[in-house]
């Protein structure tokens, strides 16, 4: 008999690729969501869509009459309440995965590990707060509830991915990168080149959250990330060896980049303390990591058919021509 899934999203990015990794193994999948925006499924025959406010209980409510799923996968919870009422409404499905995130941790360790590192807090306001500034506390109390759930009966689990990357990606961080690369000029990368903030590659995500759905300890959370981890200096040479070009990278101390008006921190996917999640965890349910070489020539390639540049994250052209010619007369 054939397993059926609601994804709670499903229409963008890691959604997006959890649908595809569901459908290719022979799931009945069903995504759900308000239309916001434009659905990549809409003329398979193999994904069914239902519309609705996740937000809304009613909404859900329907969705799950509707569909009768044996695995919710929850892409889209941002704040606790949200989790709370799914892992109540599906309390009686085979499986119920939330989407969590590495920021959930509190505490500054290498690797960071499940059970191990501290998670954030999550003060009432903070629970119900919309800005950047308290995403990790929410999806923190997210896995709170999770385990909350779970001493109900629920059998309910969590995915916590570091900074996703790949196909469709949406927030253009790694387009920042990636063009910087292609304009063929010396890219400026901040402090020594060293600098770790742990990716994971987004199919890597998506069949994560299946494996988990599969194969998890109700209760548990399993971080999800590349088997291999680059130094952002690596970073900008794998991507000019993919794309099949070359690249001079110049490094910039914080003294250096301040002759522009610039930190290191103005670069994104720049974090000054390392950021590793440890992977075993979910490596013992039989999960396995694409190789880096070729998940990035897969960034790669998406990236060249897009319209993404990661403008919106440059810290300005004449900014870094600045520190460039500064390095030019060390």
């Amino acid at each position: 008999m054939t397993d059926t899934a609601l994804v709670i999203g499903g229409t963008r990015f890691v959604g997006r690729h959890l649908v595809e990794e569901l459908c290719s193994h022979d799931y009945d999948v069903t995504i759900f969501n308000r239309g916001n925006h434009d659905n990549p499924f809409a003329d398979r025959a193999d994904v069914d869509r239902v519309e609705g406010d996740r937000t809304d209980e009613m909404d859900l409510r329907a969705a799950k009459l509707a569909v009768e799923p044996d695995y919710v996968f929850d892409i889209v919870a941002y704040h606790p309440d949200e989790v709370a009422t799914a892992t109540a409404l599906f309390a009686d499905v085979d499986g119920y995965v939330y989407v969590s995130s590495g920021d959930a941790y509190g505490a500054e360790e290498i690797p960071k590990r499940e059970g191990v590192t501290e998670l954030r807090p999550c003060t009432a306001t903070q629970a119900t707060d919309d800005s950047g500034a308290t995403y990790g506390n929410r999806k923190a109390e997210g896995d709170r509830e999770v385990r909350a759930a779970v001493a109900d009966g629920v059998n309910a689990s969590a995915v916590r991915p570091c900074i996703v990357y790949g196909p469709h990606d949406y927030t253009e961080r790694l387009d920042y990168w990636i063009s910087r690369v292609l304009d063929d000029e010396p890219v400026v990368v901040p402090g020594d080149g060293d600098n770790v903030w742990h990716r994971a590659y987004v199919e890597d995500v998506a069949s994560a959250l299946r494996i988990v759905a599969e194969r998890g300890e109700a209760g548990e959370a399993y971080n999800v990330g590349d088997r291999r981890l680059v130094t952002i200096e690596e970073l900008v040479e794998l991507i000019a060896d993919v794309a099949d070009t070359t690249v001079e990278t110049v490094t910039a101390t914080d003294r250096e980049l301040s002759t522009a008006g610039l930190a290191a921190d103005d670069f994104v996917l720049y974090r000054e303390y390392p950021h590793v999640l440890a992977t075993s965890k979910l490596a013992a349910l039989g999960w396995e990591s694409t190789p880096l070489r070729e998940a990035m020539a897969a960034a790669v390639a998406d990236h060249r058919d897009s319209d993404r540049d990661g403008r919106e994250h440059d810290p300005g052209a004449d900014a870094r021509a600045t520190v460039r010619e500064v390095l030019d007369t060390v």
